[in-house]
């Protein structure tokens, strides 16, 4: 895959945010009050937020890959 360097680089950078910004604010998340509910089962607000968590970080994760690949192509 032929990338421009920038935009590799641009790339990884995107990822690599993703993947470190991410698992912060779903540690907040889980901290929150509303995650759970009075008998300590996980409310709609924790399961929509590990879902749109998860699928960011695998999204960063092919961001990160795909600068990766385009510099070493």
């Amino acid at each position: 895959m032929e990338l421009p360097v920038f935009a590799a680089l641009v790339l990884i950078v995107a990822g690599v945010w993703s993947l470190v910004v991410w698992p912060q604010f779903l540690r907040r998340v889980m901290n929150d009050p509303r995650a759970r509910d009075s008998a300590g089962k996980a409310t709609k607000f924790l399961t929509v937020h590990v879902v749109l968590v998860s699928i960011s970080m695998v999204l960063g994760l092919a961001t990160a890959v795909i600068g990766i690949l385009g510099l070493l192509g």
